[in-house]
């Protein structure tokens, strides 16, 4: 039957399952979809554009994209790699959108690297953290196609094949930016150790 209650737990489904049932209305189907790469998302938006409010509004955007394109999604992709290409897309909107308002907005005084208030206790992993923060502010700095082939490789994990799909780019082309941006983020983050 066709009638899929709401307390039945649809975890051993394939996405593809999840899918046909989410496009006929279950809402638990979709749920769980986003449950599942959500964190994937996530670390695509926030490798794109840092940590904040921004980036918590482009991942919840990827997912009202996806559920607006539930009925024309034929599954010639993965669900995950369908979600990275949505989030790349739409990060890289966010980034034009900042560059205009930064030249709109140009001779407002910022203050942008403002101290943040620390705790004494766990020095270790405020120093891991410090590190993860020196490296995603430094992924800000490089070009948005460099930024999006070394979160894509780097960060996420996909094949030189696989970003190269996603970006709609050739291979050699992922290979070639995934180099000079890891190159740039190496020199980013030497010159950042040399100031201190």
């Amino acid at each position: 039957s066709g009638d899929w209650s709401s307390d039945v737990c649809s975890c051993d489904l394939t996405d593809t399952e999840r899918i046909a049932r989410a496009k006929a209305g279950d809402e638990r189907a979709f749920r769980e979809l986003v449950e599942r790469y959500e964190s994937r998302v996530a670390a695509t938006v926030v490798g794109m554009l840092g940590a904040g409010a921004e980036a918590e509004d482009v991942g919840q955007e990827v997912f009202i994209r996806f559920y607006e394109a539930l009925d024309s999604f034929r599954g010639d992709s993965a669900v995950g790699t369908y979600l990275t290409r949505i989030a790349i897309n739409l990060s890289l909107n966010a980034i034009e959108r900042r560059k205009r308002m930064r030249l709109r907005f140009w001779s407002r005084d910022e203050e942008p690297n403002a101290p943040e208030e620390v705790g004494v206790d766990g020095r270790e992993e405020r120093a891991g953290q410090e590190r993860r923060q020196e490296v995603h502010a430094a992924l800000q700095q490089l070009s948005p196609e460099f930024r999006a082939v070394v979160v894509l490789r780097m960060l996420e994990g996909y094949s030189t094949k696989e970003t190269a799909v996603m970006l709609d780019l050739a291979e050699g082309t992922v290979l070639s930016r995934l180099s000079r941006g890891m190159k740039k983020l190496q020199e980013i983050l030497k010159s950042e150790v040399d100031e201190v």
